[in-house]
């Protein structure tokens, strides 16, 4: 039997239910009532229901198959239509003008940044949510190619009418507020 993947191991050892990112949890408000949504690097896949109980129609892709597996039978146990796929979003990105809606939490490539911009047709959203550089929190991952500088997901995502935007960073008291990580909505 080969060796499980690193991220095929974390997810074997999730017995938690998935759950939305805080950036979807939050801007449900601001989704369209129809059209095609994809949770990239979706995990076990929390945003993906989301979107689906929401009514859009949904894709979710990720490399671990664990993961997948466990969204797929996420989905069946809540009666929801998720197309859940294996699928490295690096090598394989979503194609231009083909989503109306995509949501990234806790996932980092900047390469991928513009691609994910023309993904999205025109009124498109994006949903992003992933960790800060500064961080009051030994929280996600340490190595600075998969952290968020400061206001970086604003100049990534600069061509796109931003809805809202949240970074506290090591502003004020630390022991308050929501911190540790950036957040996102944008319109193409």
């Amino acid at each position: 039997m080969a060796e499980l993947s690193k991220w095929d191991a974390i997810y074997s050892r999730k017995s938690a239910e998935p759950t939305a990112s805080f950036v979807l949890e939050q801007s449900q408000h601001l989704l369209p009532s129809q059209g095609d949504a994809l949770d990239l690097a979706c995990g076990q896949g929390g945003n993906a229901l989301l979107l689906a109980k929401r009514g859009l129609t949904v894709s979710a892709w990720d490399n671990s198959s664990v993961a997948i597996e466990q969204l797929v039978e996420s989905a069946k146990a809540s009666s929801l239509s998720i197309d859940a796929k294996v699928r490295d979003v690096i090598q394989n990105p979503p194609k231009q003008d083909s989503l109306d809606v995509i949501v990234v939490s806790y996932f980092l490539d900047r390469a991928l940044c513009p691609l994910l911009v023309k993904a999205l047709r025109p009124k498109g959203l994006l949903l992003y949510q992933t960790y800060c550089q500064q961080k009051v929190q030994l929280q996600g991952p340490s190595n600075p190619e998969f952290l968020l500088k400061n206001n970086e997901l604003l100049s990534l995502f600069s061509p796109m009418n931003v809805r809202v935007y949240r970074e506290e960073a090591l502003l004020g008291d630390l022991e308050q507020g929501w911190r540790n990580q950036a957040l996102l909505v944008a319109e193409r």
